[in-house]
């Protein structure tokens, strides 16, 4: 597997960026998708040879004006920016800010309070390689039936890459893959021995399907969305969610799932054994 993710991550922003975005002209012949290397170098303030380097990997700490430019150059958003403040300082894998400490297994009372009060909307805790280590009964309700929970303790990543099932619960399966992948890499990804073990394991057992979107896509899951899932007693689902991160427990995130429409909200309060609409739907 590939440990340029400085390169992979530019190389990906660059194509992502139209050139009427970057308030260039469009030409009527373009092969590359979005933005040419030279300019984004143009733009950037940059030669074309560095972010060749860079994109290569051949140099992977560049200096702060640089990365300044580079991401004024992309458009990048805030979670971009600091996404790739990471990369650069992890580079060389020298520090982390989870250092050598495993994947967390406990959960302090404070956070159980929190998902109690969460009720009966379905959350769960997660931490930096999916494992699940709380939940609320709304979730165990929603996940539970559907085989997200089998394992101990349960894992979301290796359900959905490892689990035959996971086609079927959710539609859009390889899309939840990308998401899953773009989790596990967000922060040192490898250069983390325990994220890093865990990768390994999921490249022998799910094979190309697990290894080839490590090579191919950034770190930088979406923060927020709506993932369609096939309930084996509700039905089809459209849960929009919400992931926060906590800054406490910096290996940790919970997300929050909500009904995107109003068919799903009446689906959950049957599941709930609620009222119809006492679960807000939200739009989507």
């Amino acid at each position: 597997m590939s440990d340029n993710e400085l390169g992979l991550f530019l190389r990906t922003r660059r194509e992502a960026v139209t050139p009427a975005e970057a308030g260039l002209p469009t030409g009527p012949r373009r092969r590359t998708p979005g933005l040419r290397r030279a300019e984004l170098a143009m733009l950037a303030g940059v030669s074309v040879e560095y972010v060749t380097r860079l994109e290569q990997g051949r140099d992977r700490h560049p200096s702060v004006q640089v990365v300044v430019a580079l991401a004024d150059a992309l458009r990048l958003t805030a979670s971009e920016r600091v996404h790739l403040h990471r990369l650069t300082k992890g580079a060389d894998g020298a520090f982390t800010c989870t250092g050598a400490a495993a994947p967390a297994r406990t959960v302090r009372p404070g956070l159980r309070a929190l998902l109690e009060r969460l009720e009966p909307a379905p959350a769960v805790l997660l931490n930096r390689i999916g494992d699940a280590l709380a939940w609320t009964a709304g979730y165990e309700r929603l996940a539970g039936p559907a085989g997200l929970l089998d394992g101990d303790p349960p894992n979301l990543t290796r359900f959905v890459f490892t689990d035959e099932r996971a086609r079927t619960v959710f539609p859009d399966r390889d899309r939840v893959a990308d998401e899953q992948v773009a989790a596990l890499k967000q922060g040192p990804f490898r250069a983390d021995p325990h994220v890093a073990a865990f990768a390994d394991e999921l490249a022998f057992t799910a094979g190309a399907d697990f290894a080839d979107r490590v090579r191919t896509l950034p770190g930088l899951p979406a923060a927020t969305g709506v993932t369609r899932l096939a309930h084996p007693e509700a039905g089809a689902l459209r849960l929009a969610y919400e992931t926060l991160e906590l800054p406490g427990d910096v290996d940790l995130r919970l997300i929050v799932h909500l009904p995107a429409d109003d068919a799903t909200a009446a689906a959950l309060d049957r599941l709930t054994g609620r009222r119809p609409g006492a679960l807000r739907a939200v739009s989507g």
